[in-house]
């Protein structure tokens, strides 16, 4: 009998490492030079002209012209590529090398890794770059910082970032107010305090909250703070008696795998997790993982030492984005080599976030809604990712617990059951509604309309009131 044919047919996906010597800027590279850390680290890709010595005849002028435009003009995060994010782009493992020029310029322009690690102009939308109600900091984790650079936004949980950079910036960043080198469209914040200074005032903060039981260890990057540094702020974590559970992000372990391999890394992480499984705390790594193509064997080897050091458990947390993973068969592809080939667990796939000139990146809601749909049922429940909202100034929600949801003017409307540390006590969080907004172009022609007629900040705010004051009144009238 044969197998029903389904929407969706599954295949392993045996891990390839693409070639680096097809590109000429690495045709005389080693085995050893790539498998280093630090070679990976010195030879990022950081501006147009290191692009042009990598890749040298490979792309045309125009292509080269667009990236020179986008970093002039629209681009929120600095050129940061390590070679192993850049051998991933085009990468000619199922199909035949492109021949350079106007081909490989064009497989190079479509490729999704590129798409939001190396963001052109042409890529970016000219109606509505930005939304109305973009900002810099869209979550506003700056605001509920109880020590600089700690975040405590849900009841028992904290975001710690320990350092503003990266081994690589993503397009999409959505700490682009802190992270990284100042761009020409935004000057970057900067940490005040002595980083001795403040991971003292974040353990202090620590110790004074019993409620907190859950730190996640982030930046920028963990990858890009010295190994000792890290180990010793982890460790004095696991002194705390109520933290129970430490997750370490790093989309290095993707970007530069190389890190993460070190014998020096490794050979700490086993003294973490070993005092970790000692004091019961759960100790897990999360990663950010976009698409398919970028799991190789070399992120493999990382994470199957990590898991031999002791790591309970590896999880990805990608975002959601138009041309690089906006397909059930995008998503489901990527799901399936992390699990299958990288014992990496699918965990969560976020909405971009609002941030400046990401429009033309992000989703509406009910496209991530038929997206969940979608991939239902294919994978394992614990290994089926959630799709969420990261809703401002509410967190994370699943995008079908939505409250209100205006599709004519993709005004979505949202409810928490928790205070942070910014809302007093007069504040009634469970009545509260908050909102976050589709893509304008995503929308019918008349809610297009409607928002061009918004223009004026203050027309859109005082529209957003009336939003939400007509969803409470249609609440209010459901329970008469």
């Amino acid at each position: 009998m044969s197998a029903m044919e389904q929407p969706y047919v599954y295949r392993r996906r045996e891990l390839v490492e693409p070639d680096w010597r097809r590109l000429p800027g690495w045709r005389d590279v080693t085995d050893k030079d790539w498998a280093s850390a630090q070679w990976q680290r010195t030879r990022c890709v950081k501006n147009v002209k290191q692009l042009r010595e990598l890749m040298g005849d490979l792309l045309t002028e125009d292509v080269y012209a667009d990236l020179e435009r986008d970093q002039a003009e629209r681009a929120t995060m600095s050129m940061l590529v390590p070679p192993q994010m850049l051998n991933t782009m085009v990468p000619a493992v199922d199909s035949p090398m492109p021949a350079a020029g106007a081909e490989f310029s064009a497989a190079f322009l479509a490729d999704p890794v590129r798409r939001y690690m190396l963001p052109v102009y042409s890529d970016r939308r000219t109606d509505w770059p930005s939304h109305p109600h973009a900002s810099r900091d869209s979550l506003h984790e700056a605001d509920m910082w109880v020590a600089e650079g700690l975040t405590h936004r849900y009841p028992t949980k904290v975001l710690a970032e320990l350092l503003p950079t990266c081994p690589q910036y993503c397009g999409h960043c959505t700490r682009m107010d802190l992270v990284g080198n100042s761009t020409a469209q935004v000057t970057k914040l900067k940490l005040a305090g002595k980083p001795v200074d403040r991971l003292d005032a974040m353990i202090d903060y620590l110790k004074g909250s019993p409620q907190v039981r859950d730190v996640v260890v982030s930046g920028g990057d963990v990858a890009n703070m010295p190994w000792k540094n890290l180990e010793s702020f982890l460790m004095r974590l696991l002194e705390i008696d109520n933290i129970r559970d430490i997750r370490l992000a790093t989309k290095a372990l993707m970007g530069l795998p190389q890190h993460w391999s070190a014998p020096d890394v490794v050979e700490g992480l086993g003294r973490v997790s070993w005092t970790a499984a000692c004091r019961g705390v759960g100790l897990a790594v999360h990663t950010h993982i976009n698409n398919a193509q970028s799991v190789t064997p070399s992120v493999a080897h990382a994470t199957r030492l990590m898991h031999e050091a002791g790591v309970r458990s590896i999880r990805n947390q990608g975002v959601l984005m138009r041309g690089i993973n906006d397909t059930p068969e995008a998503l489901l592809d990527l799901c399936f080599t992390m699990r299958d080939e990288a014992a990496i667990n699918p965990y969560y796939f976020y909405m971009c976030d609002m941030i400046p000139f990401s429009e033309h990146w992000r989703l509406s809601l009910s496209e991530a809604q038929h997206l969940q749909h979608a991939i239902m049922g294919y994978l394992p429940g614990f290994a089926t990712p959630r799709i969420v909202c990261d809703v401002p100034f509410v967190g994370k929600r699943w995008v079908h617990q939505v409250e209100e949801y205006d599709r004519e003017r993709g005004i979505s409307l949202w409810r928490k059951n928790y205070r942070t540390s910014i809302e007093g006590e007069e504040v009634d969080v469970t009545s509260t509604d908050y909102a976050y907004y589709d893509p304008i172009y995503t929308l019918p022609e008349s809610g297009q309309r409607w928002w061009r007629e918004q223009r004026d900040e203050a027309a859109v705010a005082a529209a957003h009131e009336a939003e939400v004051a007509a969803a409470a009144a249609s609440r209010t009238a459901s329970l008469v």
